[in-house]
């Protein structure tokens, strides 16, 4: 990150090509490196997503190596997560309750391409087909809301991405459940005015991320930061930044 005033300290959100990414682990561990990261998570998709989830049975191979890269560069902490998808029944999850143990932590959000989540409503919605538009938009909400309550999710992923919201509805859920909300560098969401209506609700945090399908793009955080201060967000509440020579 090139901001003149902050400096990214982390990236949690970042893909390799276990899921939808093209580097591997070791080139994303390479690249927060020369960028100056403090540590880095790799974030493949949740298993339920047809056409990029990450296979179940690659998870124990993803986990050693990031076990690998822990001893080869000590001076950066590798970790693992997984970008669990959303969906309507159950634990709200395509991470079974259970397999919460084998991640350091699991991120979550919405996307395309599974069933059980309005994926060919909110698709067609996206692309301007906007019927029953209210009624999608409470059941997207209460998709979120009830992932948030029944899981331990550190960070949603961007909040309002690929169909409609209450951002306001979310961003008290995710005060209630101590969820990062994330400024998403790559999807565009949080936009500038979704950040200003889930600021509204002070209790809540934010982190920028890179959503990083590619090595290099690891740690490229400006824009998020940029439009986080265009809403008018204070940069205290964003937990993966530092001022320059000081504290954040």
């Amino acid at each position: 990150m090139e901001n003149k005033d902050y400096e990214l300290l982390y990236d949690l959100h970042t893909h390799t090509k276990y899921s939808h990414g093209t580097g591997t682990v070791e080139d994303n561990v390479r690249e927060a490196m020369a960028k100056g990261l403090s540590y880095i998570a790799i974030s493949d998709h949740g298993p339920g997503h047809l056409f990029y989830g990450i296979n179940r049975n690659d998870i124990p191979n993803l986990k050693r190596d990031i076990e690998k890269m822990n001893v080869k560069y000590p001076h950066l902490q590798v970790k693992l997560s997984v970008e669990a998808n959303t969906v309507h029944s159950g634990n709200g999850l395509d991470i079974r309750p259970e397999e919460f143990e084998e991640f350091d932590f699991v991120i979550a959000g919405f996307h395309f391409g599974l069933f059980d989540c309005s994926s060919i409503h909110n698709w067609l919605w996206s692309h301007g087909i906007s019927w029953g538009e209210e009624k999608l938009r409470e059941k997207n909400t209460q998709m979120i809301i009830h992932a948030l309550e029944s899981n331990d999710i550190a960070i949603l992923t961007h909040p309002g991405d690929k169909g409609p919201f209450d951002i306001r509805a979310i961003a008290e859920a995710c005060a209630r459940t101590n969820t990062l909300m994330e400024i998403n560098c790559r999807h565009g969401h949080l936009t500038e005015e979704e950040i200003r209506i889930a600021a509204e609700v002070p209790e809540v945090q934010f982190i920028l991320s890179s959503d990083a399908h590619t090595p290099e793009a690891v740690g490229e955080c400006d824009e998020g930061l940029e439009r986080a201060i265009r809403a008018g967000l204070d940069p205290a509440r964003i937990v993966n930044i530092a001022k320059k020579g000081g504290k954040s």
